[in-house]
């Protein structure tokens, strides 16, 4: 392609494509605002977020007029609240998190990641005060987003942790009941989480980051369908290669684009540039969605025969253009299939074709994992315990960052649907095989060791 071809595909990209910056994410590192006393605590955390982060979203504004590259969110995320917190009670953990959500309003950013704790190895008292007071901080607050780390392929999978975040969840979803447990939207559980996620729920800023990082979450899941199908149109007898080269030279050309308005953001509030996110993150808008891309491959129903092994292309062509486009690739970089988040994948669930043990399947081998899948309201702690095991057992063996975002929408059963608009989308509920029939396993608790191929020092 020359300068002239490449230059009015980009152009197309942001005009006809939906191509955008989904997120710029200024991490923040609130070590130094740590007090003893509570209120004192959130003094020192409402002062830095506007110090530091008062000129975000001016500064995104201006670089989005001056290239006409859409951001559609300006977030934060801060250091782990869980490893610092001390002797914070869960009242105290409340308190801190209406002081972020209102420092959060206050510089005009949508939301705010690092309510985090790290347990894959074991939960300090702090941490687990912080986890209780979850329900209560989901539940009200409106900018908040919490995360929760319970395994490593290094540490393997604290079962214990898994077992009270199950109960968590449970009450999360109760306490939300009336906008339908939206609360459990924003709390993610990982293995093998990575420092420099952009994206929300699970963004927090790790240690050894920095003192203001910019991480930029790219999107173009509207931008990859269409360069297929041009490519299906100008090539009837293409094959799986040729299809695979398509998406990466696709995925090189919106990094770029992405990488050259997050230097510019940090360079205009006086931050590091961190890196870039390549996932594709879809939206619930038609034409902006991660299930098309795999329909226009030639999924006809999402979650039939090939599904998985469409998604692991797509995947890893995704991560090959982008890293021979930058050298500061990071956070998830893949594709995500979120349920609610993408009307294809929601209408795949609702027609059947795509079940949870078929999404469970297709996880392996993307980014994230079981990620805004509404379940039944009744279903019972052990079975969302055992769900989210599954998905770390997924992360921990094949070494790579798994996560559940799974929301039991209270009154809801198998085949309603759930609507909660913008961002976060519609979905149906989805059927759960065998619920209740796994307590006996998750209820042992304690500790999954690492695998073995673990070991590699």
């Amino acid at each position: 392609m020359n300068r002239k071809e490449d230059i009015l595909s980009t152009v197309r990209m942001f005009q006809e494509e939906n191509l955008d910056v989904r997120t710029v994410t200024l991490g923040i590192n609130i070590t130094d605002c740590v007090s003893s006393d509570v209120s004192r605590f959130c003094e020192n955390l409402i002062d830095k977020i506007k110090r530091v982060a008062g000129s975000l979203v001016p500064a995104c504004e201006r670089i989005s007029d001056r290239y006409g590259i859409p951001v559609v969110n300006k977030r934060l995320a801060i250091s782990p609240i869980g490893a610092i917190g001390g002797r914070t009670d869960e009242a105290g953990y409340l308190q801190l998190a209406h002081a972020l959500d209102h420092a959060a309003e206050s510089v005009g950013v949508d939301l705010l990641g690092g309510f985090t704790a790290l347990v894959q190895k074991g939960t300090t008292p702090s941490e687990a005060r912080l986890m209780e007071s979850l329900p209560q901080v989901l539940s009200q607050t409106n900018r908040i987003c919490a995360s929760v780390n319970v395994a490593t392929s290094k540490a393997g999978i604290n079962m214990d942790a898994i077992l009270q975040l199950g109960r968590i969840i449970k009450r999360a979803a109760e306490k939300s009941a009336d906008q339908g447990g939206f609360a459990c939207a924003k709390l993610c559980v990982f293995a093998n989480m990575p420092e420099d996620n952009p994206f929300m729920a699970g963004a927090y800023l790790g240690f050894g980051q920095g003192e203001a990082v910019v991480n930029v979450g790219i999107s173009g899941p509207g931008v990859v369908k269409r360069a297929i199908e041009r490519l299906r149109a100008a090539n009837p007898d293409l094959d799986l290669q040729m299809l695979a080269s398509e998406i990466k030279q696709t995925a090189f050309r919106v990094t770029r684009v992405g990488e050259l308005l997050g230097r510019e953001v940090a360079r205009g509030i006086d931050a590091t540039f961190g890196g870039i996110d390549l996932s594709l993150a879809p939206t619930p808008k038609v034409g902006d969605s991660v299930g098309e891309i795999l329909q226009a491959m030639g999924i006809e129903k999402i979650g039939a025969p090939g599904s998985t092994a469409a998604v692991a292309m797509l995947n890893d062509a995704v991560k090959k253009g982008g890293l021979f486009a930058s050298s500061s690739v990071g956070g998830m970089s893949g594709a995500f299939i979120p349920v609610a988040e993408d009307s294809a994948l929601a209408h795949a669930a609702a027609e059947g074709t795509l079940s949870i043990e078929k999404l469970e399947a297709m996880t392996s081998v993307c980014s994230v994992g079981l990620d805004m899948v509404c379940i039944p309201g009744d279903t019972d702690a052990d079975t969302i315990s055992a769900l989210i095991a599954d998905e770390m057992a997924i992360g921990v063996i094949n070494q790579k960052t798994t996560a559940t975002r799974l929301i039991p929408v209270p009154g809801k059963n198998s085949g309603e649907w759930v609507h909660w608009g913008g961002l976060f989308g519609a979905s149906p509920i989805m059927a759960i095989r065998a619920s209740g029939a796994s307590s006996g396993f998750v209820q042992c608790g304690g500790h999954i060791p690492a695998p073995v191929h673990s070991f590699k020092n």
